[in-house]
């Protein structure tokens, strides 16, 4: 699990035969082959080590599902390391598990507005909750049938890709882990709460 506060943003040295390797320093601290890193979001596993970097194995559904494979050399990556028992969390539970990608279509100074699936993740948004952009824990500020809007602070801009983006690029998308179980229970059948019974309660 991570938390999405981003704690180094390294570069990616190369990505071939379904193995990956970024550049870094802080992230190599105390990190063991086997541990996760989230690179961009996505979790993986680090297989290799060496003095400025890490190397990490992407799987067929991954590359197919995040956007790892159309990095290239040189591009930014967002870097977390798994999260640690008796630290704070200090953004949301992420679990690296990509949902889906989407694409920028507006950049300003106080946010971006970002495209999206409206049944993989638009369903399981809500304005102040929580969604992770390229790995980073960010909140909801505005959304509509086709896109979320997500507010910026100068400190993300610094210190994430995020403040790298253009209108067309894509990002990789994880919407609240809470949100998907909320909706399977509410709307899957799993539950007698439903729709019906939350108005016959007066909750909605």
């Amino acid at each position: 699990m991570f938390t999405g506060i981003i704690e180094e943003v390294g570069t990616l040295d190369r990505y071939a035969g379904g193995k990956l390797k970024a550049r870094c320093g802080r992230v190599l601290d105390g990190t063991e082959i086997g541990d996760s890193v989230a690179v961009n979001g996505v979790c993986l596993t680090v297989t290799g080590l060496s003095a400025d970097g890490f190397e990490a194995d992407v799987s067929a559904e991954t590359a197919a599902l995040t956007t790892l494979v159309r990095l290239r050399p040189g591009s930014p990556a967002n870097l977390e390391r798994a999260a640690r028992l008796g630290r704070p969390i200090g953004g949301h539970m992420v679990q690296g598990h990509v949902d889906g990608t989407g694409t920028i279509t507006e950049v300003s100074r106080g946010g971006l507005q970002v495209e999206a699936d409206p049944e993989t993740i638009l369903a399981y948004c809500v304005v102040k909750g929580s969604i992770a952009v390229d790995g980073v824990s960010l909140t909801i500020a505005g959304l509509d049938a086709g896109s979320f809007r997500v507010a910026l602070i100068p400190h993300t801009l610094e210190n994430t890709n995020l403040g790298k983006v253009r209108p067309g690029d894509e990002v990789n998308l994880e919407v609240d882990i809470i949100a998907k179980y909320v909706k399977k229970f509410v709307g899957g059948g799993v539950s007698d709460i439903n729709e019906a019974f939350l108005a016959e309660h007066g909750y909605i």
